[in-house]
């Protein structure tokens, strides 16, 4: 980073200005970004500064998202806008498949694997249906928590009757007397039980329609969990039956000759564990319920251990909320380990072992894309080329203090501690002086002016120390710009907001220029809250600022917010209206990318329907006023076309702003 110099001035004078950036490239912008940690093989900055990503893999085909973002633009598509990348998709389920392929060979287990995608995380018809198709060619089932949830599956397994669907969550009698008839269509359905009125409703219907189903049962276990939801297990866990309700669900069975239904045992380990004790703890509790259970006449099939695989947002590898200490690797083989290891202690058949881990499935897929609108902060006070004055003793003492800590940042070595203290408490004594009536705007202003010209100086020069002493470390977050983004934090990117969640930002160009600035973003909500202020540092920390680069006048600069397939859709609202963004399939094609799907965002007109306005009334009643002022001669007949085109060309429009419009 450049560190501040002084220019030639006319004697008695001095300038603020500074070097010019060293040199730059790549390689720098990944110790900042750590595209190359968080990114798992996905993305990768490449030398001619874009962000790349790879889709099939790491070292295979690369993608430039500049290149995708501008041929968008040229078809119509602008930001915000969400990339998913299908061939990732498919990219994550072989690989979670080959990890616990290899588990199952180095352990010698004798049973089967399969996952099963949770819909509730991302449940978009083409991501379910890409997942759904990827996933039947490896023997992969589909996980429902809802009524409607279910219709929709059972719709897209017409054709795949073989596909296990596990029906998890609440259920009333209808949901439970349809998955009952669905086995009379031949689906391969378990409905899993959470209390023991719901045993009862599959019993009953079981009977009336003659079927005999496969079911399966949640325990709650005593391990607890990790990270932000490990007070959903356990004793208090909102699912599951306790041993006790357990033991009465297998006798009620017994009663009724339908032990031999119970096929699958189920439990809610938690979700994004961050440490791999916890996972280890729940599967070998889990196991041991299990053997206990084929004890008491149970003769299950499958072992399902829910979600909880986590995503390393941070890139750390660490035991942290947004990151996670084990590797996919070590996740498959300590499960089928200790699964095995307590099946032989008890002489029991390996069951197949099903995994929900939806975040880890498709959590890489999406990218969402949006450009910056401009932005405010210190540096529009900030003058470099400031030139201080002789001392002049008539001047205040506040500003003779700030003027004396600008000209100390000459120095060969500067006590930079010492200045930021003399800058800090001058401004705090003008400020006490302006309150009291005694400093004229004039002097306020140029007070402000070298108060902050100082912080931007001594940030630079704290940049190039090897350490940075306490005091200084708060001059990035002091100095940072805001960011006006052009999209929605409550619509794209809810847990932001809701449980601080991390997510990988960083420019997808420019990437060959050094970031001189820091800031954090404003989305265009009116909502203070709609804002992004914790960031991944170049160590994998959490820090409350990001390196950007400087805005060039009406040039796009366009950010990626990475690992946001998961849950992020689903949960989004609708606050201030602002509707789902354009959402866009690439797909890798003959080492180049192309365009399967174009889903367009929601329009104005559309949002308004979701709240229940009716565009066409609010059309015709702008219509008629416009009429009516045309009468009492208040606008022309020409002024009320333009604005009645102007409101039916809104309705139709896209609910977030239009860059053309931002660029004249």
């Amino acid at each position: 980073m450049p560190t501040p110099t002084t220019a030639d001035a006319p004697q008695g004078q001095q300038s603020a200005n500074e070097t010019p950036s060293t040199h730059w490239d790549h390689q720098e912008s990944e110790k900042v970004y750590r595209a190359s940690r968080w990114g798992q093989g996905y993305f990768r900055i490449n030398e001619d500064g874009n962000l790349y990503t790879h889709p099939l893999g790491a070292n295979r085909t690369g993608i430039d998202l500049h290149e995708i973002v501008q041929g968008l633009s040229e078809r119509g598509i602008d930001t915000p806008v969400l990339l998913r990348f299908t061939d990732i998709v498919d990219h994550r389920l072989r690989t979670i498949r080959e990890a616990f392929d290899r588990a199952i060979e180095e352990n010698n287990y004798k049973g089967g694997y399969l996952a099963a995608y949770p819909i509730k995380v991302n449940q978009q018809h083409h991501v379910v249906e890409e997942i759904a198709r990827y996933g039947h060619k490896l023997g992969y089932g589909l996980e429902v928590g809802s009524k409607p949830e279910l219709l929709a599956v059972m719709a897209m397994t017409i054709d795949t009757p073989d596909q296990l669907i596990i029906c998890n969550g609440f259920k009333d009698a209808q949901y439970i007397e349809a998955v009952i008839l669905a086995h009379k269509l031949g689906r391969t359905i378990i409905p899993v039980v959470e209390n023991l009125k719901e045993l009862i409703l599959i019993i009953n219907f079981a009977e009336k329609h003659n079927v005999r189903p496969r079911i399966g049962v949640r325990v709650k276990l005593a391990a607890t969990g990790s990270g932000r939801w490990a007070t959903s297990v356990g004793i208090k866990s909102k699912f599951g039956l306790t041993i006790a309700e357990l033991l009465r669900a297998i006798g009620t069975l017994k009663r009724h000759d339908m032990l031999d239904c119970l096929q699958l045992l189920h439990c809610h380990s938690g979700s994004q564990h961050q440490d791999i004790a916890t996972i280890k703890m729940a599967i070998t509790e889990l196991a041991h319920v299990f053997t206990q259970m084929h004890d008491q006449g149970a003769n299950l099939k499958y072992i399902d251990i829910g979600g909880g695989l986590g995503v390393d947002y941070q890139g750390s590898v660490s035991d942290r909320p947004s990151s996670m200490n084990y590797s996919l690797d070590e996740y498959a083989s300590d499960v089928i380990y200790r699964i095995s290891s307590v099946c032989d202690a008890k002489g029991i058949d390996h069951p197949t072992v099903v995994t929900e881990c939806g975040r880890a499935m498709v959590a890489y897929s999406s990218v969402l894309i949006f450009n910056v609108l401009g932005s405010t902060g210190p540096s529009d006070l900030v003058d470099h080329d400031f030139v201080v004055p002789a001392d002049d003793p008539e001047a205040p003492q506040p500003l003779r203090d700030l003027r004396h800590a600008l000209n100390s940042l000459r120095d060969k070595k500067p006590r930079l501690v010492e200045i930021l203290h003399d800058t800090t408490r001058a401004r705090e004594d003008a400020m006490s002086l302006f309150s009291l009536g005694y400093l004229s705007l004039e002097h306020r202003a140029e007070i402000e002016r070298i108060f902050w010209t100082n912080c931007s100086l001594l940030q630079r020069a704290a940049w190039e120390l090897d350490e940075v002493p306490e005091p200084l470390q708060g001059l990035d977050d002091l100095m940072s710009e805001t960011y006006f983004a052009n999209f929605s934090l409550f619509q794209s990117l809810p847990d932001t907001w809701a449980i601080d969640q991390l997510f990988p930002i960083m420019p997808i160009h420019r990437l060959n220029e050094e970031p001189e600035h820091r800031a954090v973003f404003a989305d265009i909500t009116c909502d203070s809250d709609g804002k992004i202020d914790l960031f991944i540092s170049d160590t994998g920390e959490a820090e409350h600022t990001l390196a950007v680069h400087d805005l060039r006048g009406n040039e796009p600069y366009y950010f990626g917010v990475f690992l946001v397939g998961a849950y992020q859709e689903t949960l989004g609202d609708l606050h201030n209206l602002f509707g789902d963004p354009h959402a866009v399939h690439i797909a890798v094609e003959d080492d180049d990318w192309s365009i399967t799907e174009i889903v367009k965002g929601d329009s104005i007109s559309e949002v308004l329907s979701y709240v229940q306005f009716e565009p066409e009334k609010l059309s015709r009643a702008l219509e008629k006023e416009c009429e009516r002022a045309v009468k009492r001669k208040d606008m022309s007949v020409k002024e009320s076309r333009i604005l009645t085109q102007f409101y039916e060309s809104g309705l139709g429009g896209y609910t977030y702003l239009n860059i053309d419009d931002q660029l004249t």
